[in-house]
């Protein structure tokens, strides 16, 4: 059998190149309950901790959007905000502890960030306790590392934004996804225009030095000169980041309960077994043809406009305070994660809590961290075993979807292999797509073509292993 009769998910002729959206591998659905649970200190013991990362997750938002099947619900009734913060400062002390308990190895982190969920759903004392717990239980000064924020147009408020400006946030992420008011409410996302050009106006009187905006293209009764018109809107406030998405209709979230198979565009249903979906049928090759043309709109008028592109999704102002570094990712272990929507990366083990979707199970997740005692938290509830194939599998996904591409020496340095021999079939089958730059391609590193870029969504999946594909497959949405 020769490489060309393999049949790779997402690279053959006339398959949707909305596969998905892989920002981690491998996503939650492959994550299984652990038995035993294991310690903290266990996982920790062995792991470096002079450059580690921290993200806490804020599970609540003022509006879901129709789009959104990430793990927040809708509000925060009768103290359920200071009874999850309660409950994270619990967690980040017994993770403290963890991560303290051998001695002359204390941890040192490099960078924060704070997503959800909205966090700025929190009142500004609220995030004041955030940091508080950050800085005083893990030792983290977030005035001396990079601290990014997810924000929405309705939260970042003056008093909000002012707290994280004292507190050293260095961007601010702010999803607009359309300045086009039809567009937004399309998107199951109620906000208008003027109070998201008011909340722009605040952050940059908070003088938080990186603003991102998030835009979305694909949305029901868009156009070309309706993207246009978004894009010129973001790009007149001078963002240092912006962040194109495709939309994706997904199971349980707004668009997905009122979708019907087969439906035209923004309100079909693509299968998106990174999110859970892991049927890929009732894609419409008319919606696909549409999401492609505005992104290569979107791409070319912000590269004409001075910005470069970092990925499929990211583009950075050239003028920004971090021109010339690399999106913020997991590429490596020693990820801390705090609340229940948080992931934790050590080499050997990913772990987390239970994930969901659909309003209720969320709920009940919830309901469930802000009950647990400290010493509950002292042991990893859900997770994913990595392997050497799976790390090496990872290591090249997140690496090949940047623009910059795979640094060839660095992989083999870390695996001690040649990504050419151990993704043989993968990478074959891109060079005969022509979504790799063989320009640019050399032994040092491996790169996407721009066309390469414009399919990471199919691309990505491409690599995921046979068990995390099974494990995914038998993932029931909820």
């Amino acid at each position: 059998m020769t490489v060309t009769d393999l049949r790779i998910p997402g690279l053959d002729t006339g398959e949707s190149p909305y596969q998905s959206y892989v920002y981690a591998y491998p996503h939650k659905t492959a994550y299984r309950p652990l038995s035993p649970r294991p310690r903290l200190a266990d996982l920790w013991a062995a792991e470096p901790k002079h450059a580690l990362s921290l993200y806490a997750h804020i599970p609540f938002c003022e509006v879901r959007c129709g789009f959104c099947n990430l793990f927040t619900r809708i509000g925060a009734p009768d103290g359920l905000s200071t009874a999850y913060l309660d409950a994270l400062d619990r967690q980040a002390a017994r993770t403290a502890e963890a991560l303290n308990a051998a001695p002359g190895d204390e941890p040192r982190f490099a960078q924060a960030a704070f997503g959800g969920g909205t966090p700025t759903f929190l009142t500004a004392d609220e995030l004041t306790r955030l940091c508080d717990i950050m800085e005083r239980r893990l030792g983290v000064d977030l005035r001396a590392v990079p601290l990014s924020v997810e924000a929405s147009p309705a939260t970042a408020t003056a008093d909000r934004l002012a707290v994280l400006a004292s507190r050293g946030a260095t961007r601010l992420s702010l999803g607009v996804q359309s300045f086009v008011d039809a567009e937004a409410r399309a998107a199951v996302r109620p906000q208008h225009r003027a109070d998201v050009e008011t909340a722009i106006g605040r952050v940059r009187e908070a003088r938080i030095p990186i603003l991102n905006l998030d835009l979305i293209y694909g949305i029901e009764g868009q156009t070309e000169t309706s993207w246009r018109r978004s894009l010129d809107a973001a790009l007149a406030f001078e963002p240092e980041e912006l962040y194109l998405y495709p939309l994706y209709v997904r199971p349980l979230t707004g668009l997905g309960r009122r979708a019907e198979p087969g439906a035209r565009p923004g309100e079909a249903t693509p299968g998106d077994p990174a999110q859970g979906d892991t049927t890929p049928t009732g894609t419409d090759p008319v919606w696909d043809a549409q999401r492609l043309a505005l992104y290569r709109q979107g791409r070319d008028h912000l590269l004409a406009h001075g910005y470069e592109q970092v990925s499929m999704r990211m583009f950075r102002r050239a003028a920004s305070p971090q021109a010339g570094g690399t999106e913020y990712c997991c590429q490596t272990d020693g990820m801390v994660g705090l609340g229940c929507g948080a992931r934790s990366y050590t080499s050997r083990l990913h772990y987390s809590f239970d994930y969901a979707v659909s309003t209720a199970e969320v709920r009940g997740i919830i309901d469930d961290y802000v009950a647990r005692s400290a010493a509950d938290f002292g042991y990893a509830e859900v997770g994913f075993a990595m392997t050497p194939d799976e790390a090496r599998r990872r290591h090249l996904v997140q690496s090949l979807l940047q623009a910059e591409g795979l640094d060839v020496p660095g992989y083999r340095s870390r695996f001690g292999g040649d990504p050419s021999a151990d993704f043989a079939t993968e990478l074959t089958r891109l060079h005969e797509r022509g979504w790799l730059d063989a320009a640019t391609t050399a032994a040092d590193r491996i790169r996407l073509s721009a066309e390469g870029l414009a399919h990471s969504d199919a691309i990505g999946p491409a690599f995921f292993s046979p068990g995390v594909r099974a494990a995914m497959a038998a993932y029931e949405a909820r």
